[in-house]
């Protein structure tokens, strides 16, 4: 009774859940990425393609600023005060192509309400500019009023400015489009990673989910196939790995994806050096060069119970179950355990009788299922 009240028996409930053996870690994101015209860097540009946009080989992704770029921009706004002061705000008679342009503006503004990232609100709030350029044309091409297509002449002259005397820049090979400049693009290879060590890869002095900045100047494209992360760790899995294993990653924002290791080097005898390769949220992770994510060496589904709940007789595994008060021990088989919980299944009486059970000393065969009580 004193024991009972220095130390009351925990009660768990058997659940059918999942365990996961992983491990914490921070890796350097390595992509297939190639500047453009970087020598040109004196230059603001002005984007044609947004920020992780798919470009094909040869397509027009940004254009260089001219002079008097500013003062053209600057009458061109003008220009389209003016219209707006001479449109009208119904919108009903007009084609399908400007309800199209006013649902897409609405789902700009939603995604502008419910986003705290200043870059992506600064993209949102271009988009948003672009269409109401489009509906603002649509409306004066079709328009009776005079005085708004003197107007839209005199705004095309301008925009033919623009556009005639930019040079233009093209995709020199297909991916998506980046803007993020970090100046480790030619460092950080995915051609050989030989180079690659944990001295290297802390000398270059990258913070851990710092968003790299964007370029007013160059852009990159980047391979949105795959990519790869190098990471230093410490784990017995890790030390045993081999290269060609297929494993999960989480990352950040809690999605798993699988990744193969395809490159392993031993850096002391507490640490390796992994490189695994992946092909789902590239994209997402172009705006990071450093960033922290779960290794899931492995996982298994089943019957769910503590370590703590599992108790030996020789060689075999047991629980004490616990119905209406009424305790039992039943034999459970181990199929995996991490360091909390173990992934436990019942045993069959020839498995028991050919693990060398006496099964003379059983009454009956115990289960146990889900949901059942089991002591600690």
């Amino acid at each position: 009774m004193v024991n009972l009240i220095k130390k009351p028996t925990e009660t768990f409930v058997v659940e059918n859940g999942k365990i996961y053996q992983e491990e914490f870690a921070e890796g350097y994101i390595i992509r297939n990425e190639s500047i453009i015209n970087i020598e040109n860097a004196n230059q603001g540009i002005v984007p044609i393609k947004s920020e992780g946009e798919k470009v094909a080989k040869g397509e027009s992704i940004y254009r260089y600023c001219i002079d008097n770029e500013d003062k053209i921009n600057k009458k061109i706004e003008e220009i389209d005060l003016e219209i707006q002061q001479n449109l009208d705000d119904d919108d009903t008679y007009f084609s399908t192509d400007i309800k199209l342009i006013n649902n897409q503006i609405d789902q700009k503004l939603d995604n502008l309400y419910e986003s705290n990232n200043i870059q992506k609100i600064s993209q949102e709030k271009t988009d948003i500019n672009s269409y109401l350029t489009k509906k603002i044309k649509i409306k004066s091409e079709n328009s009776n009023n005079s005085t708004l297509k003197t107007l839209m002449d005199e705004r095309n002259t301008y925009e033919d400015q623009l556009k005639n005397t930019s040079k233009y820049i093209q995709a020199e090979s297909s991916g998506i489009i980046s803007y993020r400049i970090d100046g480790l693009e030619s460092i950080l290879k995915s051609d050989d990673f030989s180079y690659l060590n944990e001295k290297f890869l802390e000398e270059l002095d990258v913070q851990t989910g710092q968003i790299i900045a964007s370029s007013s100047e160059s852009g990159k494209i980047v391979d949105n196939f795959s990519c790869n992360i190098a990471c230093i760790l410490e784990s017995d899995e890790a030390k045993n790995s081999e290269v060609g294993k297929s494993i999960k990653l989480r990352l950040q924002n809690s999605e798993e994806i699988s990744a193969k290791i395809v490159y392993k080097s031993v850096e002391s005898d507490e640490k390796v050096l992994l490189v695994f390769e992946i092909s789902n949220s590239v994209v997402n992770l172009t705006k990071y060069r450093k960033t922290s994510f779960d290794v899931i060496w492995w996982s298994d589904s089943g019957l769910k119970i503590p370590n703590s709940a599992i108790k030996y007789e020789g060689n075999f595994a047991y629980v004490m179950r616990n119905r209406a008060g009424l305790k039992e021990k039943i034999l459970v088989k181990v199929l995996r355990k991490n360091d909390k919980y173990s992934i436990v299944e019942n045993y069959s009486y020839a498995e028991l009788k050919e693990a060398g059970y006496d099964i003379s000393t059983l009454s009956s065969k115990k289960s146990i299922s889900a949901y059942d009580q089991i002591e600690n």
